[in-house]
């Protein structure tokens, strides 16, 4: 009975020295192309000589992680066309009136007069103060100012 509570006690200490090395890690969130290469040569190895693994099921894998790889680059690319597309409507308020919510129940009209991208979505600067594009309500032409006109020189060309 002695001997038990030794394994009983040794097992726990290799659960707290794992549990502590679990808690050092840092856990990934998605498996890449790497960990999926890894678990392949795993199965080389594990898998029963008399039972090799069949290449459709390898094809099958293959595939699945093809498709998952190309979702996932296609969701960071639209991603960025989205930013690149609010990027634009941003800038094609400047210089035109907007009516946008303050997010207090009221309503800001004037005139844009800037635009912040430093942030992760751009901003419209109305008057002292700076709103998302989703708060825009109305939009109206603005008054443009007519370039001055340049004096010509007398004499022709």
């Amino acid at each position: 009975m002695a001997s038990v509570s030794a394994v009983n006690s040794s097992s726990y200490a290799f659960a707290a020295t794992s549990s502590d090395s679990a808690a050092a890690r840092t856990p990934q969130k998605a498996l890449g192309q790497d960990d999926f290469l890894k678990l392949l040569a795993v199965q080389f190895q594990v898998q029963d000589p008399m039972k090799p693994m069949e290449d459709t099921a390898f094809i099958a894998q293959m595939a699945q992680f093809s498709s998952l790889e190309q979702s996932s680059a296609m969701a960071k690319e639209l991603a960025i066309l989205r930013a690149d597309q609010q990027r634009v409507v941003a800038n094609s308020y400047l210089g035109h009136r907007v009516t946008v919510d303050d997010g207090k129940g009221g309503m800001v009209t004037g005139d844009v007069t800037g635009i912040d991208v430093s942030g992760s979505a751009p901003l419209l600067r109305v008057g002292d103060k700076s709103f998302s594009l989703s708060a825009v309500l109305r939009v109206e032409p603005g008054i443009l100012n007519a370039p001055a006109s340049q004096p010509v020189a007398a004499g022709g060309a």
